[in-house]
């Protein structure tokens, strides 16, 4: 029997591939067998899911409502499902989340450790952006996350990971490198490769420069890429110079690869923080990932 209504399947199908005909494909149903499916669940819950005469589809507002359950629910089922499974086999799954500069840089290696010491748990990854992994989390799609910063008003458990901060990295080449501090007013005349705006990162810098009524307007971004590693690889070729977290270059800064440089009075730092439900069943994990993280760092 299976445990979420194929109803529901259907109509989150329809809303992933954004058609009745693509959800049939899909679901290998007919294309009127899908439309009886949507149409019995307006009926059961009386409500319009999409609204009417649109070539596109579009969600109502009772319909948001519904999508946003039902996809709780899927993953719901989901996870029941692995944590059946996982009593009969004595494993353990865990989905973790990560924003960018936490995913590339710290979060790999602890959660390897973290497997190696533990191995009848599997540790599948995620790397999005925080509120994507807020989103998800809220969905039941994430079992924890460990992000940088916390969005106001999270119903989720914290636990202090980590402090970072946001640093000027330069090329071994380049002008800054040999100078034990810099003006903010010098950096208009870099070129700077910077993450895109709606990055944690980003918005930090951007709120630094507000606060000492700078904009970023008047600075030459010169690039936007949301890829750490790219940027590293471009700054320490000497292409442009970038603001980036302490934790995402410790290893480019011990290796001679990149040059942090102060800004005079320039204060930007975040919380890492581990995030998980409160009714989280493995209630060790984030300490044991801790642990393991202030091992290392």
């Amino acid at each position: 029997m299976a445990m979420v209504d194929n109803k529901i399947v259907t109509l989150l199908t329809v809303v992933g591939q954004g058609s009745y005909t693509k959800a049939a494909q899909v679901l290998n149903l007919t294309q009127p067998a899908v439309s009886h499916h949507i149409r019995q669940l307006e009926e059961e819950l009386e409500v319009k899911i999409f609204q009417k005469g649109r070539k596109e589809l579009i969600l109502t507002e009772e319909g948001e409502l519904l999508v946003k359950y039902a996809h709780r629910l899927s993953a719901i089922a989901r996870q029941a499902r692995q944590a059946l499974e996982d009593s009969r086999t004595n494993a353990t799954h865990l989905n973790i989340g990560t924003t960018h500069t936490v995913g590339e840089n710290l979060v790999s290696q602890v959660l390897a450790i973290y497997c190696n010491q533990h191995p009848d748990v599997h540790i599948n990854i995620t790397t999005d952006s925080i509120k994507n992994i807020y989103n998800r989390m809220s969905l039941y799609e994430l079992d924890l996350a460990i992000v940088e910063g916390v969005l106001p008003g999270s119903r989720f458990h914290t636990l202090l990971l980590d402090t970072d901060f946001l640093c000027l990295v330069v090329s071994p080449k380049h002008r800054f490198a040999s100078r034990p501090s810099i003006l903010l007013s010098e950096l208009k005349n870099e070129k700077l490769i910077l993450r895109p705006s709606t990055a944690g990162t980003r918005m930090l810098f951007e709120n630094f420069l507000m606060s000492n009524g700078e904009s970023i307007r008047n600075f030459n971004v010169m690039m936007e890429l949301d890829n750490v590693s790219m940027i590293k690889n471009l700054v320490a070729a000497d292409l442009g110079v970038s603001l980036v977290a302490h934790s995402a270059c410790r290893e480019e800064e011990r290796e001679g690869r990149l040059v942090v440089v102060p800004i005079e009075n320039a204060k930007m730092t975040r919380d890492i923080n581990i995030i998980y439900q409160p009714d989280f069943s493995y209630v060790s994990v984030p300490d044991e990932i801790r642990r393991i993280y202030n091992s290392i760092y």
